[in-house]
C-alpha cells in the first residue's frame, strides 16, 4: 500500500501537469502502434501509456472505452498508444508480455510503471500518477 502523503503529492503533481496545458499537439484519442513505430513513439518526450491488446481479448475490449476517456481527458499530458500483440509480436516479446491487456507507462522513453488486467479507471489513473 502506498503512503497517503506520497499519493497526495503524486495527485498534486498530476493536477499541476493537467493545469499547465498541452506541451505537444494533442491527439485526444488512442493511436495505433506497431513493431516498426514503437521505439520512435516511446522515445518522444512526455508520458505515453501503451495498451498491449488483441482483437479476441474480451477484457481488452472492456478496458478500451476507459483508455479512450483517459486519452481525451489527459490530452496534451498523456498519449495513449495501442499495440495489437497478434499483428506485432516482437515488441510484446521484448517486454515479456504474457497476459493481456497489459498497460505499460513510459516517461521520456523510459519504462516507469505497468499493470496487467482490465482495471477500472481509478486504478489506471493511480498508475499514471505513480509514473509522473
Amino acid at each position: 500500500m502506498d503512503d497517503p502523503e506520497l499519493e497526495a503529492i503524486r495527485a498534486r503533481r498530476l493536477q499541476a501537469l493537467l493545469a499547465s496545458g498541452p506541451s505537444a499537439p494533442a491527439q485526444g484519442q488512442p493511436f495505433t502502434l506497431s513493431d516498426a513505430t514503437f521505439d520512435g513513439e516511446i522515445a518522444k518526450p512526455g508520458l505515453i501509456l501503451v495498451d498491449f491488446w488483441a482483437d479476441w481479448c474480451g477484457p481488452c475490449h472492456r478496458v478500451a472505452p476507459v483508455l479512450e476517456a483517459i486519452a481525451k481527458d489527459l490530452s496534451g499530458v498523456l498519449r495513449v498508444g495501442k499495440l495489437n500483440v497478434d499483428q506485432n509480436p516482437q515488441t510484446p516479446s521484448r517486454f515479456e508480455i504474457r497476459s493481456i491487456p497489459t498497460m505499460l507507462l513510459f516517461k521520456d522513453g523510459r519504462l516507469v510503471d505497468g499493470i496487467v488486467g482490465a482495471y477500472p479507471r481509478p486504478q489506471i489513473e493511480a498508475m499514471i500518477r505513480r509514473g509522473t
